[in-house]
């Protein structure tokens, strides 16, 4: 520590670790002329090192070590082969003058830049057609300036959409894990089209205000894709899986697909904690989300997608979820009215079906469950399994439901909206504790009931849930039947 002019100044000398050899080949920063003084420019350094990796491909490729330091530079891109290792104390900063940001055309996708027609900014690290990347690290930062940008886009002083932090696409075989992302212009993370991602340990920042549009991570027309054990707080959603935006989406049609998401912590103060869409065009299915925390956030889980989206959200699992001081716990809309243009079709409406929650825990929620599908959007199969959420807003419709079909199974608190189930004959049978696999109606004698069968007409049923009380237990049935079949088939009880 230092006294000067009167001031305590405390300076960190990180310890030095060595920097494991993950490659063939390890090169320092340095060694391309790189200076750590948060002023000297570095993105030449960067490219110099870039282009020394880019030779070594078929010898196993080569490691960047970034050294303790604050490292500026401009926007530079990765190769096939490469690891780069940020070490403690290293920290890789984004300039925040947008002339040294190239413009890219585009996302096919999307088909317009996300907030202006036309190119859009590219991002701080960038890949394209590549594989066998590594970022990684003892935890060093990349710091994408974005208190600039984000003031410029709320005065309208941009003319581009902003890029983001790190932006991978058209690439396969990426791992991106031990590292902080921060202050990003735009998304944090940006996979897009890419196969076999794995993404954790990652600590992704910007603040919980004010920091427009800062998703922490969007898998974007992703595959067979982990993200785990992540801290997230952002100014936006903290994961929101995408597939493009309306008729450019369709005609992409790039699904996201075979995603696990797990061992997750996320505040999300403005928008949710894990988001599907709105841009979900090409489609989005088998995405698993357990071991969730959502703390301090607006929404915690939401699906979100209009008319005109086309494409389809289905086969996607909730399970062991808490929610601690959320406005909105899980949210479906379908009314996300936000379209690239004028050209959209709006009779392309999506599918939503076959989604679960399973094991929904939480505090302090003021609406536990809003579903909110339309005439043109049914939702369509949804199950709720074993949930117990506290909450702060005492009045009657807590649990909302609009156009949605589904069932519950176990315990459900608070209680499920009426209209959940209004396409399922719902048949609660009392079972007889005192002879031994006796069922029978409610009211009816114990001799009257020894086996339930089925009328023929009958579709196949589902078991809902079993509940035993001290003095009667009940197996609930439910037969699903279409809103034009005529009067419920009678049960034949024998």
């Amino acid at each position: 520590r230092d006294f000067s002019g009167g001031f305590l100044i405390f300076r960190f000398d990180f310890p030095s670790r060595q920097f494991p050899k993950l490659r063939p080949f390890a090169f320092n920063l340095t060694e391309f002329g790189a200076v750590g003084d948060g002023v000297t420019l570095n993105t030449a350094a960067f490219e110099r090192a870039v282009v020394k990796i880019s030779k070594l491909g078929k010898k196993g490729g080569g490691q960047l070590n970034v050294p303790p330091g604050n490292w500026l530079t401009a926007p530079f891109n990765l190769t096939s082969h490469m690891t780069l290792f940020l070490a403690e104390g290293a920290v890789i900063l984004g300039i925040d003058n947008e002339k040294y940001w190239p413009l890219m055309p585009p996302l096919p996708s999307y088909g317009y830049g996300r907030e202006h027609p036309g190119p859009r900014y590219g991002s701080l690290i960038h890949g394209q057609n590549l594989k066998d990347v590594v970022i990684t690290g003892h935890n060093g930062t990349i710091n994408g300036q974005g208190q600039t940008w984000w003031k410029k886009y709320r005065q309208k002083l941009l003319n581009h959409t902003r890029g983001p932090l790190v932006q991978i696409m058209w690439s396969s075989d990426i791992l991106i894990s031990n590292i902080t992302l921060r202050d990003s212009p735009f998304w944090t993370l940006h996979p897009y089209d890419c196969k076999n991602v794995t993404i954790k340990n990652l600590t992704i920042l910007a603040p919980i205000s004010e920091a427009p549009n800062t998703d922490g991570i969007d898998p974007d027309s992703c595959e067979d894709m982990v993200i785990e054990d992540c801290y997230i707080s952002v100014g936006d959603d903290g994961v929101a899986i995408k597939s493009g935006w309306d008729q450019y989406g369709i005609a992409y049609g790039r699904p996201s697909k075979n995603i696990l998401i797990r061992n997750v912590v996320v505040r999300s103060k403005v928008s949710a904690g894990i988001s599907i869409g709105s841009e979900m065009s090409g489609g989005v299915s088998n995405i698993t989300i357990e071991n969730l925390h959502v703390w301090d956030s607006r929404r915690a889980v939401r699906i979100k997608t209009a008319p005109g989206r086309g494409g389809y959200v289905r086969d996607i699992k909730y399970r062991n979820l808490t929610f601690d001081n959320v406005r909105v716990g899980i949210v479906i809309k379908t009314d996300y009215n936000e379209h690239p243009d004028e050209h959209y079709d709006p009779k392309a409406v999506p599918i939503l079906e076959d989604i679960s929650y399973t094991s929904i825990h939480g505090e302090g929620v003021r609406v536990p469950v809003r579903i909110q599908g339309s005439e043109e959007i049914f939702v369509s199969n949804v199950t709720f399994r074993d949930m117990s959420v506290g909450i702060t807003y005492v009045k009657k419709h807590i649990f909302q439901c609009a156009f949605v079909e589904g069932r519950v199974i176990g315990t459900v608190f608070p209680a499920p909206c009426e209209n959940l189930d209004l396409k399922y004959l719902l048949l609660k049978v009392d079972l007889d504790p005192d002879q031994d696999g006796t069922l029978r109606p409610e009211g009816h004698n114990s001799d009257q009931a020894k086996t339930v069968v089925w009328d023929s007409t009958l579709r196949p049923t589902h078991l809902l849930g079993i509940t035993v009380g001290p003095t009667h237990s009940f197996i609930q049935l439910a037969e699903k039947r279409s809103p034009t079949d005529g009067p419920a088939s009678s049960l034949l009880f024998l």
